[in-house]
């Protein structure tokens, strides 16, 4: 069934791709690994300077390894998602100790690794080593959804049966179907996105069994997540606060961070609960050492 489709999409691909630091030649398997953890639920635009500077100062796992927890928590920033660094520093810790400081190539060891699913995985066995693998991520899900089921958007959760489809339509050739792979997630990121597909633009449109279908209306209209007011915001004022502290901070400056207090207490008690903030003593609070 990929047949048909490979050429016009890599033909676009080659044309319209981001020029994008991770999907240069010259960058490693490390560097791989570190841009798709980032990029999980985050923006490309937000995760371009976060990704330059984590690997200006840490361009190896052995330089990672070699510094606190703390510190990959401070430079993460505000990306969001903190346990990521943690994740990342315990991953620079293994593969230095078990792999020379390399990256493995294989999908089963990288799924071994702290913080890594299927799809991380399959992402980074197929862009850092050349391999096959359906790489199934929200933009992928989104296209192949369209493309091979005439569906607005693919169900919730992602099931055996579409990963045999996604499977289905990969090329053969594993160096081929590792750059399809990163062009169908191209496309949902540039043309086939979520509210305002660009199907006049893309090159798979002529085949595409949701336009054939006349753009069946999905039955559950999807909406982001709200965030403001949330726990998820509590803890990312709190851990601004830790970041922006050399040392310990008193309790009395995270309480100054937000104003609800039973709220407050229970965001701080889940980022110690998570490892992201560790207490020292006389009321205060520090990144992890």
């Amino acid at each position: 069934m990929a047949n048909g489709f490979v050429g016009p999409l890599l033909d676009w691909y080659a044309k319209h791709a981001r020029d994008l630091p991770w999907r240069e030649p010259a960058a490693s398997p490390w560097a791989v690994l570190v841009s798709e953890i980032m990029l999980q639920q985050t923006p490309v635009s937000r995760v371009l300077p976060a990704y330059q500077a984590w690997l200006e100062r840490w361009p190896t796992p052995a330089a990672l390894a070699a510094e606190p927890a703390g510190e990959a928590v401070r430079q993460w920033g505000p990306l969001g998602y903190p346990r990521r660094a943690l994740n990342l520093h315990a991953t620079a810790h293994i593969l230095t100790q078990r792999y020379g400081g390399a990256v493995p190539a294989s999908r089963d060891d990288l799924l071994a690794l702290p913080g890594i699913g299927p799809y991380t995985a399959a992402a980074v066995a197929s862009f850092a080593f050349g391999q096959r693998h359906a790489v199934l991520e929200t933009n992928v899900r989104r296209v192949l959804a369209r493309l091979l089921s005439g569906t607005a958007f693919p169900p919730r959760s992602l099931s055996a049966a579409e990963t045999r489809r996604a499977e289905s339509v990969l090329p053969a050739q594993p160096a081929v179907a590792a750059r399809w792979a990163v062009a169908v997630m191209e496309l949902g990121a540039l043309v086939c996105t979520s509210s305002k597909p660009a199907c006049a633009r893309c090159p798979l449109a002529p085949s595409c069994s949701w336009r054939l279908g006349g753009f069946p209306i999905a039955a559950e209209r999807r909406t982001g997540q709200r965030y403001v007011g949330t726990d998820r915001q509590c803890r990312g004022r709190l851990m601004a606060v830790l970041r922006g502290a050399r040392g310990a901070v008193a309790k009395s400056e995270l309480d100054q961070a937000w104003p609800d207090a039973p709220q407050r207490e229970r965001a701080l008690d889940s980022l110690v609960a998570d490892g992201l903030a560790e207490p020292v003593g006389d009321g205060r609070y520090a990144l992890p050492r």
